[in-house]
């Protein structure tokens, strides 16, 4: 759509408002990783905010527990942490490719033969990818921004009301988000143990070596990392978060799921 007598259009103020924001600036100085070019093409909001505010800051964080974690933490450690996000991005992928399929069912029940489209300039911009985990997050943002069209489309024609199309839309950033979220506190996790290794090799007179060997866990012994288990768990302890749920069979409807309560404070930055 272009400007016309009665609307001015956007002509990509609303991407530089979302890409100019200083808090979604992740800090990459310390990524020194070759990166595979791709460039975005998203159109919802959603998609453009849960992009600036989570991929590189999602990277940044995989690219430490990866590469410096393996430096100094058992290498078993670091390819848990792996895996258990590599699972979240396959069930989260999942759940969006039912959530598509559901819509297009919908949509050939109710003789719906077009999308919606946004009016606002999609947001084009050429990223660094430096991970096969970074490919897959980028791919999901992408299937989120997919997404949000469908519903907004099925609310437009009735099929669905507001408050159901809501429901989906905050379940489905939030799980976006949540991958995100761990990826970071995996990190945080990572960065303790790293500096616990380095304090059990400091001098005795060190200060930090007679703060290590203070340290004690919940049972009162003495963290001296000689017990894999406690290693790992300690890695690994993140806040509790929900995980995606199991998704709906093929060809069901976006909206066979259940009431589920909205956690406003988990997306609110990416309303």
């Amino acid at each position: 759509m272009t400007d016309t007598a009665l609307a001015v259009m956007d002509k990509g103020e609303a991407n530089r408002r979302i890409l100019g924001k200083e808090e979604y600036q992740a800090d990459f100085r310390r990524v020194e990783a070759a990166s595979l070019k791709r460039t975005t093409h998203l159109a919802s909001a959603e998609g453009k905010r849960l992009f600036a505010r989570c991929f590189y800051t999602f990277q940044a964080a995989m690219y430490f527990i990866s590469q410096l974690g393996r430096t100094k933490l058992p290498h078993e450690v670091v390819e848990t942490i792996e895996q258990d996000i590599k699972d979240r991005l396959e069930a989260a992928t999942t759940e969006l490719n039912q959530a598509i399929d559901g819509a297009d069912l919908l949509f050939k029940n109710n003789n719906i033969e077009a999308a919606a489209t946004y009016d606002t300039v999609p947001m084009e911009i050429e990223v660094g990818i430096t991970s096969a985990l970074g490919r897959r997050y980028f791919e999901l943002i992408h299937k989120l921004d997919q997404v949000m069209p469908l519903l907004q489309t099925l609310e437009i024609e009735e099929v669905i009301n507001e408050r159901e199309v809501e429901k989906q839309r905050s379940r489905f950033k939030r799980i976006t988000l949540h991958i995100s979220t761990g990826a970071r506190n995996f990190s945080d996790g990572v960065r303790r143990r790293m500096n616990e290794v380095d304090a059990k090799k400091a001098t005795p007179s060190d200060p930090r070596r007679k703060r290590a060997a203070e340290a004690t866990d919940e049972d009162g012994g003495p963290i001296d990392g000689s017990d894999p288990s406690h290693e790992l768990a300690s890695a690994l302890q993140t806040p509790t978060e929900e995980r995606p749920s199991a998704p709906p069979e093929t060809g069901t409807a976006v909206l066979d799921e259940g009431p589920e309560p909205v956690d406003e404070a988990a997306v609110a930055d990416v309303n």
